[in-house]
């Protein structure tokens, strides 16, 4: 029997009006300064001040770090450290969706390691824990205030790093939905749809086990009945309730069954792009699943039930095809867009893309290993 490793903050505070309890957890802990990392629109929207309210209320310094920026670069990064360093802070406090998140877990492992941040790329590169996190997030989807991974940009090779490291784990998250009403219909839609892809990957890759799948397929059961009223009603809360708790179930399943290739290639997009993470994901999903199902479509009949598709009677084959039209559907009923053209892309590397694509940290996760030309085939039909 195989045995697992499983990853998991030590403190998750979750639902409505849990940021109330922010400071009290924090208090514990006796920090002296914190560097809050967030961008320049969280800033000044108030959705940050938030959160540094809670720092105030048990009197903890503070300076903030706003110069974040959507698919986080390794400058983003080291200006971050700069501040750290001069201010004498000993704790993060990381507000936003994924690209805050993902820069104030780099910040805080370089703090520690030191060294080039590039070679921090792949599983596990780093020896020393990082400084003290405190993740506070403002989307539901990414998963990065919970899970060991994080993403960051080598705009001098124009490729998305992915970082799998055990030492990136925070040390309190916070998912209140409070944060997130009133959030652009696009950003909830994208990252829902990055929620799915966690759920779904996390299921067909091999290293699934008992306790990922059923927090995947919980996730994949919450985000189709849930995801479109979130979209709707930027202020329903009980669906921006449950969307949180979609991330932190999806959460769980990959950080420790690992992704695939719809992620592989999704950060190609990125890095090479600038495209949002969640809706490269989106739309690259059903064709790698596809891709998957041919393969093995054993676990696709799992997934089509916790979708809400009738399975009784149907073969595996035909609850992967089901699979696959529910989440064109999804994507169609939540605007993600078809192509990359619709995004202003009008010229595309393939060969680029697919060559780091299967060189990306996420690409052993996947069932099977394609070639590179079929790589450039999944990558041509979103074109």
């Amino acid at each position: 029997m195989m045995s697992h490793v499983f990853y998991v903050p030590s403190i998750n505070l979750m639902g409505r009006g849990c940021l109330k309890e922010l400071g009290s957890q924090m208090k514990e802990f006796g920090f002296k300064k914190a560097l809050v990392v967030t961008d320049k629109f969280l800033n000044q929207s108030g959705v940050a001040g938030k959160v540094t309210a809670q720092l105030d209320s048990i009197n903890l310094d503070y300076i903030v770090y706003d110069d974040v920026r959507p698919n986080p670069t390794t400058e983003n990064v080291y200006a971050g450290v700069d501040v750290f360093k001069t201010n004498n802070c000993d704790v993060l406090v990381s507000i936003g969706g994924g690209s805050p998140q993902d820069t104030a877990k780099a910040i805080g492992l370089y703090v520690t390691n030191g060294g080039d941040l590039r070679d921090y790329e792949g599983v596990g590169k780093t020896k020393n824990k990082a400084v003290p996190i405190v993740a506070v997030n403002t989307t539901a989807g990414t998963s990065s205030e919970f899970t060991i991974n994080y993403v960051i940009t080598d705009k001098e090779r124009e490729v998305k790093m992915v970082m799998v490291d055990k030492n990136s784990l925070v040390t309190i998250s916070v998912n209140d939905p409070e944060l997130m009403v009133n959030k652009p219909a696009a950003l909830t839609a994208a990252t829902g749809m990055d929620a799915l892809t966690h759920a779904i990957e996390a299921i067909v890759t091999p290293g699934a086990y008992t306790v990922t799948d059923a927090t995947a397929l919980a996730a994949v059961e919450i985000v189709f009945n849930y995801l479109p009223r979130a979209v709707k009603d930027g202020y329903d809360i009980e669906a921006r309730e449950q969307m949180t708790y979609v991330m932190f179930l999806g959460g769980i399943a990959f950080n420790n069954a690992g992704l695939g290739f719809v992620h592989a290639m999704a950060h190609q997009l990125g890095g090479l792009y600038d495209l949002p993470h969640g809706v490269c994901n989106a739309m690259l999903l059903p064709i790698v699943e596809r891709e998957n199902a041919k393969r093995d479509p054993r676990k696709f009949r799992a997934i089509a039930k916790a979708a809400g598709i009738d399975v009784d009677g149907k073969s595996d084959k035909e609850c992967a095809e089901e699979v696959i039209e529910a989440i064109k559907s999804l994507s169609k009923e939540v605007g993600i867009p078809n192509t990359l053209c619709e995004l202003g892309v009008t010229e595309v590397d393939l060969d680029k893309l697919a060559d780091n694509a299967l060189k990306d940290a996420c690409a052993p996760g996947n069932p099977f290993e394609p070639t590179k030309e079929e790589v450039i085939s999944m990558f041509e039909e979103i074109l």
